[in-house]
């Protein structure tokens, strides 16, 4: 499992220029049942994602096709995480 950080650079002001193709990325992130979940960090500092079923070097791959990323408007940061402890609600993260 594995979460990443997408933190708003210098060029956060761009962001609208890329916003449809970054939403397309996410879509497709979700519609390939990589991404679990997507949020914005708050307050407006960027945007996270927990995802699963992926390599490390496949996740960064796919992270570094994000426009946003592409174009310095984030940096992206990911964690991987190897569940030890988990509500019953969570276990298929385990597997």
């Amino acid at each position: 499992m594995f979460i990443v950080l997408l933190k708003f650079s210098d060029n956060k002001s761009r962001a609208g220029d890329f916003m449809q193709g970054h939403n397309d990325w996410v879509k497709q992130g979700i519609d390939d049942g990589k991404f679990l979940l997507v949020g914005s960090i708050k307050p407006g500092a960027g945007g996270a994602i927990i995802a699963i079923d992926s390599s490390l070097a496949a996740l960064q791959n796919r992270v570094n096709t994000d426009p946003f990323v592409i174009e310095n408007i984030v940096r992206a940061e990911i964690l991987e995480i190897a569940p030890g402890r988990y509500d019953d609600r969570l276990a298929f993260l385990a597997e």
